[in-house]
């Protein structure tokens, strides 16, 4: 396997990576149904949840994942660290690498944030999210809901609707289904529409029909309001008209198609009630998904090496 000792992102992962991931993710998922969900894979590992930027499933997800194969945790905060009293980034770091953990999953505001810290300390680091970079955790459990439903990933149509410019789960799920064999469309506002876009080869669509006719899988994504410096459209009641999903506009979509949302969803917004909690949703899926994932990247990267 070409990971190494971190996941900082998707770009430069083969496929045959990915799926291992993915298989890995889709035999562990069966701890997560047993009456007592514990394994003794990691006994002896410490894993640090360091969550500089707020979390709810991401950071949930990674702290049930590592206690479920046993590992020691400690979770951190911007909040409840010493960044508050100005110290830096990588003092902060080094100070953790001295206790000793294995692994460090790290979210933060900064694009760039783990691949510092990969650059000044030993431990493996695991990017949650980082900037406007890149979600690769997000992207690999979205692209195992996307396979078991479907049996498959190469050829699936894939549209992604919403704010992609600041969309680090857009940019994850680019490259990663780019690199699986799917066909990826995007759409939204064009002040939303970045030109990375195109050149990880996705088609870009000027509407929201356009984008999902004859798509499997729907993807929605929120109007990052905290990343806004600029007003980029005129109101969020105009962009529910233009770019929010309703089960009308689901008929051009194929039999049979799925709606996906990383989370947390804007009800009315991106997406209205009926299509959110409706036959198409498999929005908890990803939910319970996200939890497999991370516990085989949790294995593969500081487990496996025991066997």
């Amino acid at each position: 396997m070409s990971l190494g000792r971190h996941l900082l992102g998707l770009e430069g992962v083969a496929a045959e990576d990915i799926n291992l991931i993915l298989d890995t993710a889709s035999s562990l998922k069966e701890i997560n149904s047993r009456p007592i969900k514990k394994v003794p894979t990691l006994r002896g590992k410490t894993v640090v949840h360091f969550f500089v930027e707020p979390s709810t499933r991401t950071r949930t997800s990674f702290e049930l994942a590592s206690k479920r194969l046993s590992a020691d945790t400690v979770s951190l905060s911007a909040s409840t660290s010493s960044l508050t009293k100005g110290e830096t980034l990588i003092d902060t770091a080094k100070n953790l690498e001295a206790m000793g953990p294995d692994l460090i999953v790290i979210r933060h505001s900064m694009s760039g944030a783990p691949h510092l810290l990969a650059q000044h300390i030993e431990p493996s680091i695991i990017n949650a999210g980082d900037g406007t970079h890149e979600h690769p955790t997000q992207a690999l459990l979205d692209m195992l809901t996307m396979r078991e439903r479907f049996g498959r990933l190469e050829g699936l149509n894939v549209s992604i609707i919403g704010d992609i410019a600041h969309s680090r789960v857009a940019r994850s799920n680019l490259i990663g289904l780019n690199a699986m064999g799917a066909k990826v469309r995007v759409c939204g506002p064009r002040t939303l529409l970045p030109p990375f876009a195109a050149s990880l080869g996705a088609e870009v669509c000027d509407t929201l029909e356009q984008a999902i006719d004859g798509a499997d899988v729907i993807m929605m994504l929120r109007v990052q309001k905290e990343r806004l410096d600029d007003v980029l459209f005129p109101s969020l009641r105009e962009y529910a008209q233009r770019f929010g999903l309703g089960p009308r506009h689901m008929r051009k979509a194929k039999p049979g198609a799925i709606v996906m949302h990383p989370g947390p969803i804007n009800r009315g917004v991106e997406m209205n009630p009926e299509v959110a909690d409706g036959p198409w949703s498999v929005i908890l899926d990803q939910v319970a998904n996200g939890v497999a994932v991370r516990m085989a990247l949790l294995y593969l990267l500081i487990g496996a090496e025991a066997k």
